[in-house]
């Protein structure tokens, strides 16, 4: 061959894969689009809205001023010593992030068939990105709970703890998984059952008040508290109020089943997003 001739790279698309191949490579090499899918979801979002990002701010602000309300004076729940809009504000913040991962990805068939059936790209770009702009909108949130901390630090009433906060990211990564996993199971599921959309928004409701977002573990006791350890997602809510506000009810058992949880979920959810991807286009 001549010197200078040009070569070119040729991607064979093919719908015989193997249901656990992740595609890792593919993705790689999408990173580009990902960061556009991120941007995308964002525009989406705030499109044709008269405060636009503000609601980042006012979403968290007035849910948590709800929960100060009804189960911080009316309930009179204990929040471990910590002020009750900070305690609220951060539980918000991490429960806010895993829904907006699951419900984001719980419509990757349904919402963006029209989008599949067009181009080709590594489908699971599109889960990966509603992770990571859940992931930005959770630290844009954060500017709050910061904010409180650095008031409270100034005032004497709480100390940080800063070596903790290194844990925040592998707490969102462990959430983030879950959320994708199940994410991906439930728009699997909704190609064949759409009336699973919406049982989506009523069970996250159910979940939130099965996990201590707005009540510490510490609180609870016996057949209760046992149950509600179980859950997957309490033990990573428990850390991550350990790390940012110094105090949690943590368990090595429950969250070695928690990570176990984790791994299980979203390789059934890769192996049945992999198999509805084929033919999800003949049902959609």
């Amino acid at each position: 061959m001549a010197k200078g001739a040009l070569y070119s790279k040729h991607t064979h698309i093919s719908s015989r894969h193997k249901l656990t191949d992740l595609k890792l490579d593919e993705v790689w090499q999408y990173r580009e689009l990902i960061g556009l899918f991120t941007g995308r979801s964002f525009k989406v979002a705030y499109k044709q809205t008269i405060l636009g990002p503000m609601w980042l701010f006012i979403n968290p602000l007035m849910t948590s001023a709800m929960h100060l309300l009804v189960f911080g004076n009316i309930a009179k729940l204990g929040t471990d010593g910590i002020p009750q809009l900070l305690f609220y504000l951060s539980g918000n913040a991490i429960w806010g992030f895993f829904a907006a991962c699951l419900n984001g990805n719980a419509s990757t068939f349904t919402g963006n068939a029209g989008l599949f059936g067009k181009v080709y790209f590594p489908r699971l770009t599109i889960p990966i990105s509603n992770v990571l702009s859940s992931a930005i909108r959770f630290l844009i949130q954060m500017i709050l709970v910061a904010g409180l901390l650095i008031f409270y630090y100034v005032t004497g009433t709480m100390m940080p703890h800063l070596l903790r906060l290194l844990l925040v990211p592998v707490i969102l990564a462990w959430l983030g998984i879950m959320a994708m996993g199940c994410g991906i199971i439930l728009s699997s599921l909704t190609v064949k059952y759409r009336d699973l959309s919406v049982l989506v928004g009523f069970g996250m409701s159910l979940w939130m008040y099965g996990t201590p977002v707005v009540y510490p573990l510490s609180t609870l006791s016996g057949t209760l508290r046992s149950i509600i350890t179980l859950n997957p997602v309490t033990m990573p809510v428990e850390l991550f109020r350990w790390a940012v506000l110094g105090t949690g009810s943590l368990s090595a058992v429950s969250a070695a089943c928690s990570l176990v949880f984790t791994a299980a979920v979203f390789f059934a959810g890769v192996i049945l997003f992999n198999r509805v991807e084929r033919n999800f286009m003949d049902v959609v």
